[in-house]
């Protein structure tokens, strides 16, 4: 077993009506409070409402950062920065999914920085102190509200970029799953598929442990059994939770304690796609994991995927290249079956920028991907998103 640390400093709050708590949680922080948050469809499904109730009866003197995108933008941390530094903010209420919770991270680290807060995303070492977050979950995908890190997009410079560091884990983190049942569709599959990326991401290495490979096959069973749930009754309370618990779990290092290091590849080859496109996360992230899970099959990896193929989707064919080649076809038939696409032209992706995206890559991803399950270089890139189209 290799060496790991893990530190999960996060209070998750779960289960049903649990925003009655919230006022209690805020009042072990200051008076100013910046609420941030999507497009409005919180206040459609009535948790705005709630949430300004629970802030009134805590004291809490609010300002607010709306609008915030998909595929959250450096504009917007600046915004968000902007308000903290003004306004002296106490502590961020971010309410809503991944991309409000990410953006709110990179703000409550911009708030002590004195330059661009995008400079902490091209350089986590800059991120100090960092204002607290606390969470209100309403959507399962990301991780975000129990994890160290965000991802944030700069469409001046088509990058779309990580950023890490302690102090950005959220103090606090609702978790009711009532809050997703208005999720579309296609978002509730994205999101399940980037659960299961973070689950492949932590997995697909050359050496894991016994406990960690229980874990992560667990993981994909249940997004596997659940998501198609959801799909058909989305007020399905057992199905939403069981997305959101796994979902919470996907991202924050505990399926990678022990294991080899990964290069999260597929991360780093959709965050160039969201980059260029604006995509949907997950939804990229259903095109590249096959194509990725294709080119690092060898009989090298061979055992891994046949392992993955034994034990999720109960496959034992003849050799384990057999069983290996139909894991990876019983992954891209579970996408396609929860309505996700399967080839980037059907997102009208061409290959005009892959060039560009592999040297992107190689020069700023945060892990050498010469280190994954198959080495992979600037060449083997192309070669995945070729594939892909």
């Amino acid at each position: 077993m290799n060496n790991y640390d893990l530190y999960l400093p996060t209070h998750i709050i779960f289960g049903k009506d649990r925003i009655s708590e919230l006022h209690e949680v805020l009042s072990s922080f200051g008076k100013n409070v910046l609420l941030t948050y999507g497009g409005g469809s919180i206040k459609k499904i009535g948790l705005y409402d709630k949430v300004i109730a629970e802030l009134k009866t805590a004291g809490k003197n609010v300002f607010e950062l709306n609008g915030i995108e998909p595929n959250p933008k450096i504009s917007s941390v600046r915004e968000g920065v902007k308000i903290c530094k003004n306004e002296h903010i106490d502590v961020i209420l971010a309410v809503g999914g991944g991309s409000v919770i990410d953006c709110s991270k990179n703000i409550a680290a911009g708030a002590y920085y004195d330059g661009d807060p995008w400079d902490l995303v091209l350089d986590s070492s800059k991120v100090g102190r960092a204002v607290p977050i606390v969470t209100v979950l309403t959507l399962s995908a990301t991780g975000s509200e129990y994890d160290n890190s965000a991802v944030i997009s700069n469409a001046e410079t088509n990058e779309k970029l990580p950023i890490f560091g302690n102090n950005l884990n959220p103090a606090v983190s609702f978790l009711d799953p009532q809050y997703t049942f208005s999720v579309s569709k296609n978002q509730t599959a994205a999101g399940a598929v980037d659960c299961m990326s973070h689950t492949f991401e932590s997995y697909l290495v050359k050496k894991g442990t016994l406990l960690t490979d229980a874990l992560c096959e667990g993981m994909l069973k249940t997004v596997i059994e659940y998501t198609p749930k959801a799909l058909k009754n989305p007020e399905d309370y057992e199905a939403r939770a069981n997305l959101m618990q796994a979902c919470s779990l996907g991202c924050n290092g505990i399926l990678a304690i022990g294991r080899d290091t990964s290069a999260w590849v597929c991360h780093a080859i959709e965050h160039e796609l969201s980059a260029y496109y604006d995509i949907t996360h997950g939804v990229g992230l259903a095109i590249v994991t096959p194509s990725f899970m294709r080119y690092a099959l060898n009989e090298d990896t061979v055992d891994r995927f046949a392992q993955y193929g034994e034990r999720v989707f109960g496959i034992k064919k003849a050799t384990p290249m057999e069983t290996a080649n139909e894991a990876i076809i019983k992954t891209e038939e579970f996408f396609k079956s929860i309505g996700m696409p399967s080839k980037l032209r059907d997102l009208g992706i061409s290959d005009e920028h892959f060039d560009d995206m592999a040297t992107h890559i190689e020069e700023h991803w945060f892990a050498p991907l010469s280190i994954a399950i198959r080495p992979v270089d600037h060449k083997g890139i192309v070669e995945i998103l070729r594939n892909a189209l």
